[in-house]
C-alpha cells in the first residue's frame, strides 16, 4: 500500500505535481503487527447470579415457572379444639428469556487480503468482551427495583428498622477511617449490609458485595489494610486482593448504575439465591455477503434475568464527603 503526500489540492493525480509536498516516489505505509492492548470493564454477573434454571430453558423453551416453598402457619393448640385446615400454595415466579443483544460486522475481501492480521478473530474476541459488558450493565441496572423494601433506604432492617443505608439525595457520606460528623466509615457500611441480610435469615456462605472503584480504594485505606484483620498473611495493599469482609466476597465493578445524583454510587450486597440469569441462545457465525464481496461476522445472545428473592439482596447509596 502507498500514498502520495499532496500539498496541492488541484493536483489531478496524473501529471507531475510541482507541489513541495510531492517527493516523486512512493511512500510506503507500514502497519504495525502488534495491536495496542485494549482493556475492558470487569464483569461480575457470573459471580453474583445463579444459573440454576438455564438447563431447563435451553432444552424446553423460553419460559420457566419457578415455584417457591409456601409458608406454613403455626397455630396454638388447646385440648379438644377443632383444628383449622390450611391448604398451602406456592408463589409463582416466571423467568422469561425476553432480552438479547447482537453484533453484525462485515470484512471486505479486499481488506482481508491486504491485512496481515486475522481480522475476524480479532473482531470476535472484542465482540465477546463487549457483549459481556453490555449484559452485565443491563442486569446490574435491574437489581435495585427487585430489592426488598426492608433491605434498602434510611430505615432498613426487617426486625430493627433502624439501619440507615442511604437514599438518593441523602446518601451515606463514606470515608476510610476516623469518620467525622455526618460521615460513615466504610467498614460500618459493610456491617450494616450484613445486618440487614442477617435479619432476613440469608445464609452466610455465598454472600457477595459489588462495589465501585472508589469504594475499593477506601477499603484498602481502612483498618482492613492490616492483614491480621482479614485473615491474610499479606495486607490487601500489597497483594491487591480485596478478599472477604464480614462474610462477603468483594467484587469491584465500573458498571454499577447511578442511583440518581451524579455524585452518588451504589453498593450491592446479596446472595446468589436472590438473582438468576439464563441464556438460551449464544451464537456466533460467519457467512458470505449477498450484495458485497465480503464475509459477515455476526453474533447473538438471548437471555433472561430475574430477581427471584428480593430478601436476599440489599443496596446502600453512598457518596464521597
Amino acid at each position: 500500500m502507498a500514498v502520495y503526500p499532496n500539498a496541492d489540492p488541484t493536483f489531478d493525480g496524473m501529471t507531475p505535481n510541482p507541489a513541495a509536498g510531492y517527493s516523486g516516489v512512493f511512500i510506503p505505509t507500514i502497519w504495525a503487527g502488534k495491536l495496542i492492548e485494549k482493556f475492558y470493564d470487569s464483569t461480575v454477573l457470573a459471580a453474583i447470579a445463579n444459573t440454576d434454571y438455564e438447563g431447563l430453558i435451553t432444552s424446553k423453551g423460553d419460559k420457566v415457572i419457578i415455584r417457591t416453598k409456601p409458608t406454613i402457619t403455626i397455630n396454638p393448640y388447646e385440648t379438644d379444639q377443632a383444628l383449622a385446615v390450611e391448604r398451602p400454595t406456592s408463589n409463582i415466579v416466571e423467568l422469561l428469556i425476553d432480552k438479547g443483544f447482537y453484533f453484525n460486522t462485515i470484512l471486505d475481501d479486499v481488506m482481508e487480503v491486504q491485512a496481515d492480521l486475522d481480522m475476524l478473530s480479532m473482531w470476535s474476541d472484542d465482540a465477546s468482551e463487549q457483549m459481556k459488558i453490555k449484559i452485565d450493565t443491563e442486569c446490574l441496572a435491574a437489581i435495585p427495583a427487585g430489592i426488598n423494601a426492608a433491605n434498602r433506604g434510611a430505615t432498613a432492617g426487617r426486625l430493627s428498622g433502624n439501619v440507615n443505608l442511604g437514599v438518593t439525595t441523602a446518601p451515606l457520606s463514606v470515608v476510610a477511617r476516623a469518620p467525622g460528623a455526618a460521615e460513615v466509615e466504610i467498614i460500618d457500611v459493610i456491617t450494616r449490609l450484613g445486618q440487614v441480610l442477617d435479619e432476613q435469615n440469608i445464609p452466610e456462605t455465598g454472600r457477595w458485595l459489588v462495589i465501585p472503584a472508589w469504594i475499593a480504594a477506601l477499603i484498602k485505606r481502612s483498618e482492613l489494610r492490616d492483614a491480621s484483620l482479614v485473615g491474610d498473611t499479606v495486607s490487601m495493599l500489597r497483594n491487591g486482593r480485596l478478599g472477604m469482609v464480614d462474610r462477603f466476597t468483594l467484587y469491584m465493578s465500573n458498571l454499577l448504575p447511578n442511583p440518581g445524583e451524579a455524585t452518588e454510587s451504589y453498593i450491592y450486597a446479596g446472595h446468589s439465591h436472590g438473582f438468576t440469569f439464563a441464556s438460551q441462545l449464544t451464537k456466533v457465525e460467519t457467512l458470505r455477503g449477498e450484495s458485497s464481496f465480503g464475509t459477515y461476522l455476526r453474533g447473538l445472545q438471548v437471555y433472561g434475568r430475574k430477581v427471584t428473592d428480593g430478601t436476599a439482596l440489599a443496596a446502600a447509596v453512598v457518596a464521597a464527603p
